[in-house]
């Protein structure tokens, strides 16, 4: 599944990625698409789910950025 960020306001963008994350059985995956690196994000995932996720970019811009994050526990 992917969950395009794209067109979400900035404030809900999070809020909609964890909650999306959160949904998902262990194994499960979604991929994200932004219009820029979501390198943040990652941070955050570091510090609010650590050990919980794999990321793994698909696309790396310049336009258009992909990212398989997947529930590994």
């Amino acid at each position: 599944m992917d969950l395009d960020v794209r067109t979400i306001i900035p404030q809900q963008r999070h809020p909609r990625i964890f909650s999306t994350f959160d949904a998902l059985a262990r194994g499960e995956h979604f991929v994200l698409v932004n219009d820029h690196d979501p390198k943040p994000l990652y941070y955050q995932f570091l510090h609010e789910r650590p050990e919980a996720f794999d990321w793994k970019y698909l696309e790396q811009g310049p336009a258009t950025w992909r990212v398989q994050i997947t529930r590994t526990a």
